[in-house]
């Protein structure tokens, strides 16, 4: 770790940056404060492993009154969690309608297709038929600018549960089948959670990326076997994970091991089911046969009955249908809620849930109320207004939150200063560089276990000490927390290609440091600061004098960029 983290100079070094626009009226580069730098990035790599860690707080939650008037800290705070960040406006809107007629509002919202876009944008031009071209495009578009903020970000939460790189998808028009894969999850975001696995089980990117695609039955002469692949991680990853759980996310033991959830034989009779399924046209000269579901071809699929979990599904059962039994199946076991629960608490609220927390949203997932299992609109609505998510009460436990994702960092930026694309095309590209880059860039994990495991605790830290997890330390080191800074510093000056962000209302404070920093704060960390970063944020900003040359302009500059890289922010409680 530097002893300090200064600015780059305003020609980045990152060729994804268009470094031919010089900064807006003259503006140039200021630096941070070196001790403030120093504090803010050693906290950013959780302490520097060598820190003891504090006693953690058991906070008992209380709910908080419904009737009590929405705070625009509390708004802000709320929209951490549910959306890709804050604005004047969102804030605003949160206030009047409250938690709960927000969500709804928002579940209400109409959204564009990310296939759609790429086809109006005219990527099915037959040079495109081996590129990724517009990919990162319409993802940047939609996570930003999109105004069904909740969908977006639900979207991003079972993303990287249901995971697909778009790097591991062996096909052609990658970016069209990567694009529907994305549709289906945002389209069903907030339907059903069964439906949603037969959805992403019928999905071309899917069958690619775990290679199910054109999967053979057993053929005795030459001893060849189902491909396994999917039969696992839909078991591993993507429903009932490696342990049998209770309903509030605890380990079952049984002689002091914890109970396995299914054995070699469940995966291997288990993939007998996933045979068969194929692209339903051979034509290639277009993207359209990866937007619809795969079929099956029945000369590949397996006939014979395959039994798995405690349940058989019968010989000679039509290939869809044995699909569905399955599927079935595996919905209907007593690990998903728990496990599909927690996990998506993680993605929105906090790395380290509650089992009470846990518990109380499984039990959503198992019966909304009107007896249905996997109802993912009442999850949502569960996990963002439990107590735990919503309480004051927690700030001040050491358990509490979860480090904000790069991505997120960046449209939390993006959003709350009303970035937009002059052409429309979103340029931003490629984020996943870790030296130069965020070290994530939303759908391009390159495994299937995504950016970072839902159980992954930075070894020899504070974090492991106190027995907690925090999974997105697991894309998060010395030169991840240095580059963040460094990328961020030209963005928010000069934006990313023509990306720029309006800085018009924010710089009407510039001339009152307290004003400007209590904005900054208010919209980008829900008024979490601590008092002493916001007296060095203030120092930062007073250091430039309101005389100077475009003096408002490069104080909000400060004071956005010490906001974003300070832990307080980087923390989201």
């Amino acid at each position: 770790m530097t002893d300090s983290v200064q600015f780059i100079p305003d020609e980045h070094s990152d060729p994804n940056i268009d470094t031919n626009n010089a900064p807006p009226n003259g503006a140039v580069g200021v630096p941070l404060i070196p001790a403030f730098a120093s504090t803010l990035a050693l906290a950013a790599c959780s302490g520097g492993g060598g820190s003891s860690s504090p006693p953690i707080a058991i906070v008992t939650p209380t709910p908080t009154p419904t009737s009590a008037p929405v705070t625009a800290a509390q708004a802000s705070r709320f929209l951490a969690q549910a959306s890709f960040g804050a604005t004047r406006a969102d804030i605003a809107l949160v206030q009047s309608m409250g938690f709960s007629g927000w969500i709804t509002e928002q579940i209400s919202r109409p959204r564009t297709q990310h296939w759609d876009w790429l086809v109006a944008n005219g990527y099915t031009a037959s040079t495109f038929i081996n590129s990724q071209a517009g990919f990162d495009n319409t993802v940047w578009r939609q996570i930003i600018s999109e105004p069904g903020q909740l969908r977006q970000r639900v979207g991003m939460a079972l993303a990287e549960i249901l995971v697909v790189g778009i790097d591991g998808v062996n096909q052609q028009w990658r970016q069209f089948s990567v694009a529907a894969y994305l549709d289906v999850l945002l389209d069903n975001a907030f339907g059903n959670y069964r439906t949603l696995l037969e959805r992403i089980t019928t999905n071309a990117a899917m069958g690619a990326y775990l290679t199910f695609i054109n999967n053979r039955r057993a053929n005795a002469a030459s001893g060849a076997m189902p491909d396994e692949n999917y039969a696992r991680e839909l078991m591993q990853l993507f429903t009932l994970g490696l342990n049998r759980l209770n309903m509030d996310g605890s380990v079952q033991m049984a002689n002091g091991s914890p109970v396995d959830t299914y054995t070699q034989d469940d995966v291997s009779q288990l993939a007998r089911v996933f045979t068969g399924l194929v692209l339903d046209s051979t034509d290639s000269s277009t993207p359209d046969r990866l937007r619809r579901p795969l079929v099956i071809n029945t000369g590949l699929h397996e006939n014979g009955a395959s039994s798995f979990l405690g349940t058989t599904v019968p010989a000679g059962t039509e290939g869809i249908a044995a699909v569905r039994l399955a599927l079935d199946a595996i919905f209907a076991h007593p690990n998903v809620p728990p496990f599909v629960s927690k996990q998506l608490i993680q993605r929105l609220v906090t790395s380290n849930p509650s089992a009470a927390y846990v518990g109380r949203v499984a039990a959503v997932f198992a019966n909304n109320g009107s007896g249905e299992r996997g109802d993912l609109t009442a999850v949502v609505r569960a996990i963002l207004l439990d107590t735990e998510a919503r309480s004051d009460a927690l700030l001040t436990s050491a358990s509490t939150g979860k480090l904000r994702e790069p991505v997120i960092r960046f449209t939390n930026w993006a959003r709350a200063f009303g970035a937009t694309s002059t052409a429309g095309l979103w340029p931003i590209g490629d984020t996943s560089s870790s030296s130069t880059r965020l070290a994530q860039s939303f759908g391009r994990s390159q495994s299937v276990f995504n950016f970072f495991r839902p159980g992954y605790t930075p070894p020899n830290t504070a974090i492991a000490t106190a027995g907690l997890i925090a999974p997105e330390f697991q894309i998060t080191n010395e030169l991840s927390v240095v580059a963040f800074i460094n990328y961020m510093q030209p963005a928010i000056q000069n934006g990313v290609g023509d990306v720029r962000a309006d800085y018009t209302a924010i710089s009407a404070l510039a001339n009152d440091s307290q004003a400007l920093v209590d904005e900054v704060n208010l919209v980008l960390a829900a008024g979490q600061l601590s008092s002493a970063t916001i007296a060095a944020i203030r120092a930062a900003v007073d250091s430039i004098a309101t005389t100077a040359t475009n003096a408002a302009l490069n104080r909000a500059y400060i004071a956005i960029l010490l906001t974003l890289a300070s832990p307080e922010y980087i923390t989201l409680k």
